[in-house]
């Protein structure tokens, strides 16, 4: 597996050691390197393979001529998809299992990685779509409005006559007044279609999501988003419509104004945040709580900046044509959708996905799983695995992909897509601080620096930790095990100084890098 290095700026903090260790009567005779509490953490790079091949050709280019890790146009590009296909196609699973084909997707990179050129290479044929889209719109939406302004205008007119109607024809011009009413509140003129729309208000989203039966797209090469729905501006969070517009989960929305009824709502979120912002969010109250966090597919590529080439490769005319042609074509042919495609999949993709669920699952357990502190998450990643699957199934068949089951090569290629989002996803929930062990550690090593002690018992590091962070002994453990593991600490049983009594509790040695006095 190709991994990337890590993130210097996004993981400083840990101490490295440069000089060869001293002779100590209490340490070992050397202390290797310790291992960062991060360091093991792989990040592969984006699978950009698994695309057919206009897409990851364009994927590639993209990836070549703005000297950007593949990993930000390859998970823009699933968003593009994502914006073509949501809210118009499921992918039934089995049995009552179905998922729709939107997605959350963020990439972190720190500033100077050209994330809106990439952004405006990929979404350029999903702006183009919109606009054919209106065009062919308007002259249905002009029709709709004379329509319903003359039924009005005819509802207003019988009206007034009823109000000035004497004697018998009074009642039958109110019953006439009445019933053009009727038909003309009935009357609706279809909205202006919107595909894409930028940093934008839970409730704004809400309207747009409305307005354009149910689906929508909030692309956008900033991370502001995650500013708006915790409630930097309005006060208050406001995150309900991103909960409900990932899952599918029918949205009614009152207000004094209007009432607003999603029964189906598919919302894609396409973003790029600097590294930093990943960490903020984890801090926001409600964000991992109510499951927001665990509903985004998240990358975090190594930078390229500062071995980047000054001249590249241009993506080629063909290419460039193909995918702005295949991107088009795929969100106009379900554009028309009201009731959603059904992609099914094959026996055998079904296969290859309950093996995977099988593999997965056991990693979910809260204590010794692999995936237990972000199982929030991982909880969601076959069904995540399930709408990729749906997404490259239709990149490959268009719009008609309905009538072609999905393959077991496709469901193993969105399976490569969700061990990619996997490994990422450990590397950033770890920089959020989502494993508490991980995080006691950080303050156990924290409280060595400051100490600076040498050789120290469990419970001295107990007594000089918060009991909010560390409430027991028993909670401490595990993470003295890891930071062991990492070769922060080393173990060691005293000997008895007596024949009588308990033996000495265990005490650790500690790595002469955190008392700062060499080795």
């Amino acid at each position: 597996m190709n991994t990337q290095p890590v993130d210097a700026d996004l993981w400083a903090g840990l101490p490295t050691l440069e000089e060869p260790p001293g002779e100590d009567d209490k340490a070992p005779d050397v202390w290797e390197d310790p291992i960062p509490l991060t360091g093991r953490r792989e990040r592969p790079t984006f699978p950009a393979h698994v695309f057919p091949a206009w897409l990851g050709e364009f994927v590639a280019a993209v990836a070549e001529e703005t000297q950007t890790p593949v990993d930000l146009a390859g998970s823009v590009a699933l968003a593009v998809l994502a914006t073509a296909a949501g809210g118009r196609s499921v992918v039934h699973v089995r049995g009552n299992w179905r998922e729709p084909t939107n997605l959350y997707t963020v990439v972190a990179l720190p500033p100077g990685n050209r994330k809106s050129a990439v952004f405006g290479l990929l979404t350029d044929p999903l702006y183009e779509a919109e606009r054919q889209l209106k065009m062919a719109m308007q002259p249905v939406i002009v029709e709709a409005e004379l329509t319903a302004r003359l039924a009005k205008e005819a509802a207003e007119k019988a009206a007034a006559k009823a109000a000035s109607a004497d004697g018998d024809k009074r009642d039958e011009m109110v019953a006439t007044a009445v019933g053009l009413a009727q038909t003309a509140d009935t009357l609706t003129v279809p909205a202006e279609p919107v595909l894409l729309a930028d940093d934008s208000t839970p409730e704004t989203v809400t309207s747009l999501m409305a307005e354009q039966g149910g689906r929508l797209s909030v692309m956008s090469a900033e991370g502001g988003i995650f500013d708006i729905i915790a409630g930097r501006y309005s006060g208050a969070p406001n995150m309900e419509v991103f909960l409900k517009g990932h899952a599918g989960d029918r949205l009614r929305v009152n207000r004094q104004t209007r009432r607003e009824y999603i029964d189906a709502p598919a919302l894609t979120v396409g973003l790029s945040v600097q590294p930093d912002v990943l960490q903020d969010i984890g801090k926001v109250k409600g964000f991992k709580g109510r499951g927001l966090l665990g509903r985004f597919l998240y990358s975090l590529p190594a930078s390229m900046v500062g071995y980047r080439k000054t001249v590249t490769d241009p993506i080629p005319e063909q290419t460039a044509a193909t995918y702005k042609a295949r991107v088009i074509d795929l969100t106009l042919s379900l554009a028309e959708w009201t009731d959603p495609a059904v992609i099914q999949l094959s026996r055998e993709a079904d296969a290859a996905l309950i093996v995977y669920q099988d593999r997965v699952e056991p990693m979910l357990k809260a204590r010794g799983g692999k995936l237990g502190h972000i199982s929030d998450w991982a909880g969601k990643l076959a069904g995540a695995t399930a709408r990729m699957a749906a997404l490259l199934h239709l990149a490959e068949h268009g719009g008609n992909g309905y009538a072609h089951p999905v393959t077991e090569e496709t469901m193993r290629a969105a399976i490569e897509l969700g061990e990619y989002y996997t490994a990422h996803a450990l590397a950033v929930f770890d920089a959020m601080g989502a494993d508490p062990v991980v995080s006691r550690a950080r303050s156990v090593l924290d409280a060595l620096r400051d100490n600076r002690w040498e050789d120290v018992s469990r419970r001295d590091v107990f007594t000089v930790l918060s009991r909010s962070e560390v409430p027991t002994v028993a909670d401490l453990e595990p993470a003295l095990a890891l930071l062991e593991d990492h070769g922060y600490l080393r173990s060691y049983q005293p000997e008895r100084t007596g024949k009588r009594g308990r033996p000495p509790a265990p005490r650790l040695l500690v790595h002469p890098c955190l008392r700062g006095s060499g080795r």
